[in-house]
């Protein structure tokens, strides 16, 4: 009868978009490191972004907005670590981090 019942199943329709990707090293700079006072900034500051946000130091990874999670990283004053961060907001979270990260406290 060649009625349409309109209805679509979007079977190839689901198409992944990429989000904005930025990614820094940065040498940590506070005399305390990526602890205490230094990590709650740091954690205040990635919270104010949408994106999400990882901080690694060797083969260990964090989330940058939970402050636990940075303290057991243990990045001490001089080492390196690697701030990446995923959404629309991914470049302007970056260099706030590592800015903020790489100041002398």
């Amino acid at each position: 009868m060649g009625s349409s019942s309109g209805f679509s199943c979007g079977i190839g329709m689901n198409t992944v978009e990429e989000l904005p990707m930025a990614e820094r090293e940065t040498t940590v700079g506070p005399e305390e490191g990526l602890h205490a006072r230094p990590a709650t900034r740091f954690v205040q500051t990635a919270k104010q972004f949408s994106s999400r946000i990882m901080v690694s130091k060797g083969d260990r990874e964090a989330n940058a907005k939970s402050p636990m999670k940075i303290m057991t990283l243990g990045a001490k004053k001089g080492e390196k670590v690697i701030i990446r961060a995923e959404g629309d907001d991914a470049e302007e979270a970056v260099e706030a981090l590592a800015t903020l990260i790489s100041a002398k406290g």
